[in-house]
Order: C-alpha cells, then sequence, then structure tokens
C-alpha cells in the first residue's frame, strides 16, 4: 500500500469519525444516535485496518475484530434499552430519559 493511499484512508476514518459524532450530538432519537455510534466504530475500524495493511502487521486485523464485537455489544445493550424507553415513556426522544428520572 502506498503512502497516499495508506494517508486518503485514514482522511476517510476520520471523517467517519466526525460523521458519527456529529450523528450523536445533533439528533435527539435513540435509533439514530445508535446508527451514528455504529458509523463512529466504523472510522477507527477502518483506520486500524490501513494501518495493519501499510505497516505489514497483522495487529490491525485483530483490533478491528475487537471493534465488532464491541459493535454487536452495543447493538444488543442499544436496542434493548430502545425497546424499555418505547414500552415505558412512549416515545424515542433521548429526552424522554430525563422525564422519567423525575
Amino acid at each position: 500500500m502506498s503512502g497516499m493511499t495508506y494517508m486518503a484512508l485514514l482522511g476517510i476514518a476520520g471523517g467517519l469519525f466526525a460523521t458519527g459524532l456529529f450523528g450523536v450530538l445533533a439528533r435527539r432519537t435513540v435509533l439514530f444516535q445508535l446508527i451514528s455510534l455504529e458509523i463512529m466504530l466504523g472510522g477507527p475500524a477502518l483506520a486500524f485496518i490501513a494501518s495493519g495493511s501499510f505497516h505489514g502487521d497483522a495487529q490491525g486485523q485483530g483490533m478491528f475484530v475487537l471493534i465488532l464485537v464491541l459493535a454487536a455489544a452495543e447493538v444488543a445493550l442499544g436496542l434493548a434499552l430502545y425497546l424499555a424507553l418505547r414500552r415505558v415513556a412512549g416515545t424515542d426522544d433521548s429526552d424522554a430519559l430525563n422525564r422519567l428520572r423525575r
């Protein structure tokens, strides 16, 4: 892999992370926040794969598998919380969590 390709992939990874961060901060619905978190996890995953390929090391692939496991756990817990919020509050607005505490 050439240096320019490596830098381009790192730029795309940073863009994915920034897009996901913006989605988490800008959206109020829990479902869109979960999707944005998945996009955020895609950025570091791409960076690890690109770095592993550039340096000729398999540790990038190992970290990618670790990120996949983290993403699966996040989806399972996030969707369970989303369904519980819909059942208790009747809405998917993340501000409903603050109203439930009162």
